[in-house]
C-alpha cells in the first residue's frame, strides 16, 4: 500500500521548489490555489491557476494532473491538465480523494515555501 500522505509531501516540494521565470514561486500562490480548491474543487483550481497565476500555474497545474494520474492510475493519454481533471471527475470518489489529495500538496508546499531560507 502507497504512503499517499508522503507522495503529497512530495508533491508539495516539487511544486515549492519550481520558479516562474527566476523567481521562486510564493506562498501566496499555494494559498489561492488552497483557498478556491476548498471553495470550488480541483477543476476551478485548475482553471484559477491557469489563468491568474501565469507560468508558475501552468506548471502547478500540469505537476499535479501528472501526480493524480499517477496515483488514481488513470490512463488519460498524456491529455492536458484540464482534460485530466475532468477525466477524474467522471467518479466522485476519484474527485474527492484528488480534492483531498491536492489540499495536502498545496499545504505542504506552502511549508516548504515558508522553510525557505527567504521564504
Amino acid at each position: 500500500m502507497k504512503n499517499l500522505d508522503l507522495a503529497c509531501a512530495e508533491l508539495g516540494r516539487e511544486l515549492a521548489e519550481l520558479k516562474a521565470g527566476n523567481k521562486p514561486i510564493e506562498e501566496k500562490v499555494f494559498t489561492n490555489a488552497l483557498s478556491v480548491l476548498e471553495e470550488q474543487g480541483p477543476y476551478a483550481c485548475f482553471l484559477y491557476l491557469q489563468a491568474r497565476e501565469g507560468e508558475a500555474g501552468e506548471e502547478i497545474t500540469k505537476r499535479s494532473a501528472q501526480f493524480l494520474e499517477k496515483v488514481l492510475n488513470l490512463n488519460t493519454g498524456g491529455k492536458k491538465p484540464l482534460e485530466a481533471i475532468e477525466a477524474v471527475a467522471g467518479d466522485v470518489d476519484d474527485l474527492l480523494l484528488a480534492r483531498d489529495l491536492l489540499r495536502q500538496a498545496f499545504v505542504y508546499a506552502r511549508y516548504y515555501v515558508k522553510a525557505r531560507p527567504n521564504g
